[in-house]
C-alpha cells in the first residue's frame, strides 16, 4: 500500500472540515434558546403536538432542533468527505466544504424561522448540492488512489 502524501493546499480542507464545530456550537446555541422559550425541559427531544399546537415557540423549538439533529446526521459523511476528496483536490473539498456549511447556516435560519418551508430555500439547495459535488468528488479520488495502486 503507497504511503499517502498530503498535497499542498490540503490545509484548507482541514479548515472547512474544522469549521463545522463551530456550525454545531452555533446551532446548539440557537436550540438551547429555543428550548428555553419554549419552556420544553430535558430530557425531552422535541415538543409534542399538543404543546405545538398552543405555543409558536414550540414549533421553532422543533424546527430549530431538527435543522441541527439534521446537521448531525450528515456531518461525518460530510467530513469524511473532505478530508478524502482533500487527498488529491484540497481546494475542490475546501470549497464544497465551505459551502455546505454556509448552506447549513442558511438552511438553519430559514427552518428555525418557524416556518419548516423555508428550510429549503436557497440552504437547503446549497448545502445539499455541495454535499453531492462532495460525493462525486469522493468517488473520483478514491477511484485515483485505487488505480495508483495498478
Amino acid at each position: 500500500m503507497p504511503a499517502i502524501q498530503l498535497p499542498e493546499g490540503y490545509s484548507y480542507a482541514v479548515v472547512a472540515a474544522s469549521s463545522t464545530i463551530y456550525l454545531n456550537i452555533w446551532q446548539m446555541s440557537r436550540v438551547n434558546k429555543a428550548r428555553k422559550q419554549a419552556g420544553i425541559a430535558y430530557p425531552q427531544l422535541y415538543a409534542e403536538k399538543a404543546e405545538v399546537e398552543a405555543s409558536q415557540s414550540a414549533l421553532v423549538f422543533n424546527c430549530t432542533q431538527r435543522a441541527h439533529q439534521n446537521t448531525l446526521e450528515n456531518a461525518p459523511h460530510v467530513i469524511l468527505a473532505m478530508l478524502v476528496t482533500g487527498l488529491k483536490y484540497p481546494y475542490v473539498a475546501a470549497g464544497f466544504g465551505g459551502l455546505w456549511v454556509v448552506g447549513r447556516v442558511l438552511y438553519t435560519l430559514g427552518y428555525s424561522s418557524g416556518h419548516p418551508s423555508n428550510r429549503n430555500a436557497r440552504g437547503g439547495i446549497l448545502s445539499t448540492a455541495s454535499f453531492l459535488g462532495l460525493i462525486l468528488a469522493t468517488t473520483f479520488t478514491v477511484g485515483k488512489l485505487l488505480m495508483a495502486e495498478f
